[in-house]
Formats: C-alpha cells, structure tokens, sequence
C-alpha cells in the first residue's frame, strides 16, 4: 500500500516537472541537433582559408638577435608576403608584427591592408563590400575577442576578423557560425553574451530535467493492474 501510494506521488511530481521543464529540454535537443548538424571546422569557417605554403627564411639572410623587453616573452621570425618579420609575444598574450628591415609595425595598419589580406588569403575575398575598424574594448559582437582589428565583410555575409597589430586573420564568420552561436546561445541559456555556461538558471533546469527523468526511470518499473471485464 505505501509502495503505491509513493508511485503516485512519484507520478503527480513526473507530471508537474514535466510542465515546468518540458520547453527546456525541447530546446537543449533541438539546438543540440543544430550544433552538431554540420563539422565544427565548417561553422568555423576553416574550409574558406586558402592552403597557406610555409614560407623558409631566405638562405644568409642576415637575422637579429633581439632580446626580449620588460613586457616581452617570446620573439620570433617569419617570412611573409616576401617580407621578413619578427612576432613579438607581450606578457598579456597579445602579439605584434614588425618589419626587420626598418623594425616598424607590420600588421594591417589601414582598412585597405585588411582587405588586400583577405583577399590573398580567403576563398571569395575578392568580394569585400566594406571594411570597419574596431577597437579592443568594442570589438563586434561575432567576435567578441579584446583586440583592435577590422571587420572585412564580403558579399557572401561572411565576416572576416582581421588583428591590426599582427595582420592575421583571427577568425571567419560565415551565416552558419551566427545561428550556430544564437543556438549556443539558446542552449545554455545566455542570448546575452553567450559566454556563461554555468549559472544558477541553467543549473536549475539541469537539475528539475535530472530530477524528472529519474523519476520517469523509477516509474517505469510501476506495476499495472490488468483491466478486467469487456
């Protein structure tokens, strides 16, 4: 008799979480289903970058020897676009480019530079609509990293995001990447900056969905009474 009477209250509580958590867990699969729907490295855009050669270090060109600065952790060289240049690594992680031959800035100092560079390095580059400067502490929302740069947009919608001060390119945006990022968004419950996996509002629901689904495992073993009669 207690055995029962624990049954239905285990399925009254099934039934009300239910409710409570059943949009919630419809959303998790969906966006989980979109996420997964096509390779991470095509969200990425990583199929648009041209294959790059590595380009050696001309024999008997003369190098520096640089040692690092107070804020400096790393130097190293690299030839690029037929230019010799040393990467310099500051203490925050950031990086900075400059020519050897005349030890000045090598990144992309101007909009038209970020273009060129798109262009020479992104398959439909040659497209570019518009070029917006952006700064560390406002970069674009579909970038979201603290890095002055440009925002090179192609007729495709694409967005390509280029570092000024290395004259790499950081990231590509396609169409796809932007409703994979509001389904992420979606998914842990943050349209806002979509960054924040764990806080209290995701954790609750994860917890009412575990709560209800074990309820349902518990209940699958309830004994049904055969109907009787015509």
């Amino acid at each position: 008799m207690a055995k029962r009477l624990w049954m239905q209250r285990f399925a009254r509580w099934h039934v009300w979480l239910g409710w409570l958590i059943g949009v919630p867990v419809v959303m998790w699969t969906a966006t989980g289903l979109l996420m997964v729907s096509r390779p991470i490295e095509e969200v990425r855009g990583e199929h648009l970058r041209k294959p790059m050669a590595a380009q050696p270090i001309p024999p008997g060109t003369q190098l520096l020897a640089l040692p690092p600065a107070d804020n400096v952790t790393e130097i190293t060289q690299r030839m690029r676009g037929g230019r010799l240049e040393y990467i310099a690594t500051l203490s925050d992680g950031r990086k900075i480019a400059y020519n050897l031959s005349d030890n000045r800035p090598a990144g992309a100092r101007t909009p038209e530079e970020a273009a060129a560079i798109v262009r020479r390095n992104i398959v439909g580059g040659e497209a570019v609509e518009v070029v917006n400067a952006f700064t560390a502490d406002a970069p674009p929302f579909d970038f979201r990293r603290p890095v002055d740069g440009y925002q090179v947009v192609l007729a495709s919608g694409t967005r390509v995001y280029v570092e000024k001060a290395t004259g790499d390119i950081a990231a590509v945006r396609t169409g796809w990447w932007r409703v994979f990022d509001f389904a992420w968004g979606l998914h842990i419950m943050d349209l806002e900056t979509r960054e924040d996996s764990s806080h209290p509002v995701l954790i609750l629901f994860a917890l009412l969905a575990l709560v209800g689904t074990m309820l349902g495992c518990v209940l699958m073993f309830r004994r049904r009474r055969a109907k009787t009669g015509p």
